[in-house]
């Protein structure tokens, strides 16, 4: 099969991303720090929320970014208007992809506090971390094409990918028999 140009960038785009994702998760699989003292669930909910407020907070930004556009945009100040600037439609194309990203990280960060092993639990802030780098990288990369972003995907979409896969394989193991 022969690739684009474009998706050939995004290929190495979101090949680096899970590479990255893997190898930080990798190390807090070797290293395990302790990040909460004890296995009480109130504990593990209220640390899981600290990274959720970081996803919570790029996805606040990104609301923002759009309505100080619409703000100082003569053309785009109605927000229902069918003819957008392009600054507008890239901030609203940035907006919607956030929106999918928070709205599936959330629950699979709550849920990976509850489900996984109290010494992997290091991965959420890691997770939170690379949320807001893929942010960042996705929004900056966004206006010069799919390669560009590519990274910034990866890094918000792969950790909670990921997060989720272990939330699923906790769920199996924990419902087989003893």
């Amino acid at each position: 099969m022969n690739l684009s140009e474009k998706q050939a960038g995004v290929l190495r785009g979101i090949s680096l991303a899970a590479g990255v994702t893997v190898s930080a998760f990798a190390l807090i699989l070797v290293f395990q720090p302790a990040v909460i003292d004890n296995n009480m669930i109130e504990s593990r909910i209220t640390f899981a929320s600290v990274s959720v407020l970081i996803v919570t907070l790029c996805l606040a930004a990104s609301i923002a970014a759009l309505a100080r556009h619409r703000f100082f945009s003569a053309e785009d100040i109605d927000g229902g208007s069918s003819t957008f600037t392009e600054e507008a439609r890239l901030l609203r194309s940035i907006l919607q992809n956030t929106l999918e990203q928070t709205v599936l990280a959330i629950p699979a960060y709550f849920l990976f506090a509850v489900l996984a092993p109290l010494s992997w639990l290091g991965m959420l802030p890691v997770a939170a971390l690379l949320f807001l780098i893929g942010r960042i990288l996705f929004w900056r990369g966004y206006a010069q094409g799919a390669a560009r972003r590519a990274v910034g995907f990866g890094l918000t979409f792969y950790p909670t990918v990921l997060l989720l896969l272990i939330c699923v394989g906790m769920a199996v193991l924990s419902s087989l028999p003893a």
